[in-house]
């Protein structure tokens, strides 16, 4: 499924990102839902299952900035405890889909959330126990209307107790509005992880952009069941942090059914999901060290770290969890607080003078300065006084005057 687009400057291009939407989406009927658990090939190997005889993430707030999710689906019924709409075309708590393919914001919160249904059946997502936001944006053919709406939604994220951000959709530029400085900064100062896909390249998204490819947000890139790089479910680029599967998933859709999908959309939410097992494993790590944990734990894919197609590597649940790892005094990934101040600097900003009264020729109050011979130990000395002021000025008349003198005589000759 193509991701989604936030197009640039009044359009958000959500397609390859955003939406992550499935590069192909295959429905599977609520009849099959026994056979949508078999097909969640990532909660045993990505150490996911592991994990849960730990912590299955209680307490974790997740907002999902999409389409909307919707929470009357079985297996996120009681998953969904807030939301907003920012689409003007939604319910105000933000659980009602909209846009271009309103499915899927339902399909990202059950890989990140879901909580299955009868004991055995339907979608878990990696913290089966973390609760979600649902802040719904809306998209036409697949693009967003403004910038804004996605700033808003970051803003009110922060302000309503998210713990963790995942943005499933891509701008398609590596560049971003200054608004999204603010609100990205602004989640940042109040230590929210932020995670976002990095696209699709058989959706069109043939490299990273925005906002994975801002400083401190955590990229995620997407990988076959086979654990190699996605030729057509994931984009290419040096921001990527980490892989997590991208083909062949299973979501929930609106209504209470189901559908197959690719896309590193999915892949984004459920390392959301263990972000959020990190979280309620360690309440009191800041952000910056939770997303050095994830880093620090993964599984290394390439010859060096990071790798320039594979980032850290393949995430790990359990190992994050688990591993020895040090701390650190700031995000890995950078700061956009950082990036604004270096890349952000007005320009043509008047620099004031002040201006005393004109016309006014101050006599020296003191005697003259005496004058010091250019020897070879004073000339670095000299130098500054006879090329200041009235002096220098004298000086050269009287060298080219000397100079002519010797031109002359020397003609005579």
């Amino acid at each position: 499924m193509s991701l989604l687009r936030v197009r640039p400057l009044l359009a958000v291009a959500l397609a390859g990102a955003l939406l992550g939407l499935p590069a192909t989406v295959s429905p599977v009927g609520p009849a099959q839902a026994d056979q949508v658990r078999e097909r969640e090939y990532w909660l045993a190997d990505y150490g996911i299952e592991n994990a849960w005889s730990l912590t299955r993430g209680a307490g974790v707030r997740i907002a999902i900035i999409d389409t909307g999710v919707d929470g009357t689906h079985p297996d996120l019924v009681g998953a969904v405890v807030g939301g907003a709409d920012f689409s003007g075309l939604g319910s105000t708590n933000g659980q009602t889909p909209v846009g271009y393919e309103r499915r899927h914001g339902t399909m990202v919160a059950s890989l990140a959330a879901g909580r299955g249904n009868n004991g055995s059946d339907g979608v878990l997502g990696s913290a089966p126990e973390a609760e979600i936001l649902s802040l719904s944006v809306s998209f036409t053919g697949g693009v967003i209307s403004s910038d804004e709406q996605i700033a808003h939604a970051v803003r009110f994220a922060v302000d309503n107790g998210a713990d963790i951000i995942s943005l499933s959709l891509t701008r398609n530029t590596r560049d971003w509005p200054e608004s999204w400085d603010d609100a990205f900064g602004y989640a940042e100062d109040n230590d929210v992880v932020v995670i976002a896909a990095a696209g699709n390249r058989g959706s069109g998204t043939l490299s990273v952009g925005a906002p994975a490819t801002m400083p401190g947000v955590l990229t995620v890139g997407g990988v076959t069941q086979a654990g190699e790089a996605s030729d057509s479910a994931s984009s290419q680029g040096i921001t990527i942090g980490v892989m997590a599967p991208s083909e062949g998933l299973v979501g929930a859709i609106p209504e209470g059914g189901y559908v197959a999908w690719s896309g590193t959309s999915g892949a984004t939410p459920i390392v959301a999901g263990i972000v959020a097992l990190v979280r309620a494993r360690y309440p009191d790590m800041n952000a910056a060290n939770v997303i050095n944990r994830i880093l620090a734990s993964a599984r290394p894919v390439g010859n060096t770290t990071p790798d320039p197609l594979y980032g850290y590597g393949l995430v790990d649940a359990y190992a994050a969890l688990v591993d020895d790892v040090p701390t650190v005094s700031a995000n890995p990934l950078g700061t956009i607080d950082d990036w604004v101040t270096l890349h952000r600097r007005q320009e043509g900003t008047a620099i004031v003078v002040p201006l005393g009264p004109s016309n006014v020729i101050e006599e020296p109050s003191g005697p003259p300065p005496s004058v010091v011979l250019a020897t070879p130990d004073t000339v670095g000395d000299v130098v500054p006084y006879l090329l200041t002021g009235a002096f220098a000025v004298a000086l050269l008349v009287v060298l080219a005057s000397g100079g002519a003198l010797a031109l002359v005589r020397w003609r005579k000759r």
